[in-house]
């Protein structure tokens, strides 16, 4: 039996991706260790396969990067396996050199284009820094795959690789409906899930719920506005119409999200990663069987001119979003929901992982 093992720079407990990857590979007779780190707030996780966390010294910057990579090495380099696989640029250049000293079967899953992150804009240094690593490093690997078709592209045209594309693509779901934790009586739903940061459109949506009577705004995740949007709701008079409940698991979430009558991806165009996204989030809400409403970006909005499941933002204002959101919930999405429901599943999504690990270079 051929052991993998999967690093990742994140706590392991809301990293669905990831956990659909490595519960692929038990499945399909690897010994599967994920490795990631442990944080004061990490939940215990309950795996098929074996996973490992590792406490370390600095959570943030520079010097957590470098601390991880330092320890990752060691921890591979002296552990038994046949394949590494490793998970965006970050947790790379330890599996790299562990791949190359010990003559292992190395695999790299991007799950964005890292060196493209909004975060990164104004910070030149640090911005260069993962650019010159990722020039580095990506023209080497043989086993490479990404989220969609466009950052496949990107990588193929400028360092002449050959990305495979494995979107993130939840399992199918049964609708189960849970509570929330207060009064929903005659309103309409609105749902945003996911990362809570600069160029998500949630400053867009929030100005826009002055212009939405009998509506809320549900925000679930973390990140670094969560008080910055809190204060701008505060100060247009709205908070009893939105909510921010956390950073929540996948299987509570999943109880969520079906209560939501409309789904939102509302991303910038703040650069590559963005322009190229294709969130999680869509398929979770098609999962849900909720109509979305995506950004006018190439990734996101095939998916709403394919599948027919939702609209695309025509004015990124207030009042024009609050308009169409209102005339999208007057139309009937329902049986084009269902048949992408059916489609756009990891069941169907996997086939292509398995022929990776099946042809590995």
């Amino acid at each position: 039996m051929k052991k993998i093992i999967v690093t990742v720079t994140n706590d392991l407990s809301t990293d669905q991706r990831v956990d659909k990857v490595c519960t692929t590979l038990f499945n399909n007779g690897y010994k599967v260790l994920l490795v990631g780190r442990k944080l004061k707030n990490s939940v215990p996780t309950h795996r098929d396969y074996h996973t490992k966390r590792i406490k370390l010294f600095f959570n943030q910057g520079f010097l957590f990067y470098a601390e991880f990579n330092f320890r990752i090495f060691f921890f591979l380099l002296f552990s038994k396996k046949d394949i590494l696989l490793s998970n965006d640029l970050d947790s790379l250049a330890a599996n790299y050199a562990v791949s190359v000293l010990q003559n292992k079967k190395l695999v790299y899953d991007s799950h964005e284009l890292f060196s493209e992150v909004p975060e990164l804009v104004h910070r030149p240094f640090v911005k260069k820094f993962w650019s010159s690593l990722e020039k580095l490093l990506l023209p080497k690997l043989k086993n490479t795959y990404t989220v969609c078709k466009s950052i496949a592209d990107f990588y193929d045209e400028r360092y002449a690789t050959n990305f495979k594309v494995v979107r993130n693509l939840p399992t199918f779901k049964k609708i189960e409906k849970g509570t929330l934790p207060f009064s929903t009586d005659g309103k309409k739903i609105i749902i945003y899930q996911g990362a809570i940061n600069i160029g998500r459109g949630l400053e867009l949506m929030i100005d826009a719920m002055e212009f939405l009577e009998n509506y809320l705004l549900i925000i679930v995740g973390s990140g670094d506005i969560i008080t910055e949007l809190k204060e701008r709701s505060q100060s247009k008079s709205i908070e009893k119409k939105v909510h921010f409940l956390g950073k929540l698991l996948p299987i509570d979430l999943q109880k969520i999200t079906p209560l939501a009558h409309i789904g939102l991806s509302l991303e910038e165009d703040l650069g590559l990663n963005y322009r190229y996204a294709l969130p999680n989030k869509i398929f979770d809400y098609i999962q849900a069987e909720i109509p979305i409403l995506v950004s006018d970006l190439p990734e996101m909005k095939q998916i709403v001119l394919e599948y027919k499941v939702g609209e695309i933002i025509a004015l990124r204002t207030p009042k024009g979003l609050a308009e169409q959101i209102q005339t999208m919930l007057k139309n009937d999405y329902s049986a084009s929901i269902l048949k992408a429901k059916q489609l756009l599943t990891w069941e169907q999504e996997k086939v292509t992982l398995e022929k990776i690990f099946k042809n590995l270079n």
